[in-house]
């Protein structure tokens, strides 16, 4: 018996939703659904000596080698039924599981290729995730060449059953999240009630620094995007205008939010002759009623809501990727919420992935659930 399965007998299993997982795809996901002339040039990935390379949409990308990760994947990474399997014995109810490959797809400068990815990553999700079970719902992927077919996208996605749409933390300049084109975008998330999902490390390098320390810094700098997707929403005024809307910064920690909301009402104030748009509500009210955040270790997410009150905070346990929390997830959830008063835990580990997601009861887990 492992010492995760042990502890688990001897301790109440602590049961909880993830904010942050991940869905395999199928190597041949776009090449089976596409017409060639289309299919060559989405995301695929080869596998050289040392780095995996990814092609996309003309473009030649490289990344180190993941044999390792690959390695340790959970028995249920590629095989849905398996990993209801792991989820149970984790002690995870519920997981909102982002794209794997479907991350490259932000990547595509062609309008067509981009939306004709983007509906063959959502209609696998929809017809091999979702359609036979409930735990494991994915956001949709929408085209971001245009901001009209990214509306249209949401739309179609609205009706398939999405609750929630990716987006990627980092844009080009003439595309960043605050500027009024994404406006067609904004309206038709807000119209149909999609919870605005952002991947941390998406869209951008992810290696920026190579001296000293790089991993460490590297792996800083992916939440650092976060962070600005957050001010510009606020200080452009799109979620003032949209005050339904919801955000969800996944993977990134949340001990930031309410400080850069403080932050962002210091310049709001002490520098109003240079503010415009001019906004109903200060930024710290915007980002505690509009913006979520997730994390997987974070002492400080939790810390952060009895001193704060910022409770707008969801754990998440990556899975299956290496930083997750597989294999060790009820050791993780113990130290982090066995002495945190039950009010927070409840909050942070079902209270608002629930705000944001409907959920099947827990009366209903099971493994074909």
């Amino acid at each position: 018996m492992t010492q995760e399965s042990t502890e688990t007998t001897e301790r109440e299993k602590i049961w909880a939703h993830s904010g942050d997982s991940h869905a395999m795809e199928p190597d041949d996901l776009w090449t089976s659904r596409l017409p060639k002339r289309l299919a060559d040039r989405a995301p695929r990935t080869e596998r050289g000596e040392k780095y995996e390379l990814v092609y996309v949409d003309g473009q030649q990308l490289s990344r180190q080698l993941n044999d390792f990760m690959d390695a340790i994947r959970p028995p249920g990474a590629s095989d849905i039924e398996i990993r209801l399997q792991d989820l149970d014995r984790e002690g995870v109810q519920c997981q909102l599981a982002f794209p794997s490959a479907g991350f490259w797809t932000v990547n595509i400068q062609d309008a067509e290729l981009a939306r004709a990815a983007a509906r063959a990553w959502n209609e696998w999700s929809r017809d091999e995730v979702m359609s036979w079970q409930k735990r494991i719902f994915t956001p949709a992927i929408v085209p971001l060449v245009e901001p009209a077919d990214a509306a249209a996208e949401v739309e179609w996605a609205a009706e398939q059953g999405f609750q929630s749409i990716f987006l990627p933390c980092t844009m080009s300049d003439e595309k960043d999240w605050g500027l009024d084109l994404w406006e067609p975008l904004w309206s038709a998330a807000d119209a149909n009630n999609m919870v605005l999902a952002y991947h941390i490390g998406t869209g951008g390098e992810n290696v920026v620094y190579r001296g000293p320390g790089g991993a460490v810094v590297n792996y800083m700098e992916t939440t650092y995007p976060g962070m600005r997707v957050v001010s510009h929403l606020v200080a452009g005024g799109a979620l003032d205008r949209h005050p339904d809307l919801k955000v969800l910064i996944a993977e990134g920690g949340a001990g930031w939010v309410p400080a850069i909301g403080d932050r962002m009402d210091e310049a709001y104030r002490q520098h109003g002759m240079f503010v415009r748009p001019r906004l109903n509500r200060l930024p710290s009210e915007i980002v505690r009623q509009q913006v979520y955040a997730s994390f997987q270790h974070d002492i400080s997410a939790v810390q952060i809501i009895e001193d704060t009150q910022y409770d707008n905070v969801l754990w998440g346990d990556d899975y299956p990727h290496l930083e997750g929390t597989y294999g060790h997830t009820q050791e993780t959830l113990h130290q982090l919420f066995d002495s945190v008063d039950p009010r927070i835990k409840d909050r942070v580990l079902r209270g608002t992935f629930e705000e944001l997601f409907t959920v099947p009861k827990m009366d209903d887990n099971s493994v074909t659930q």
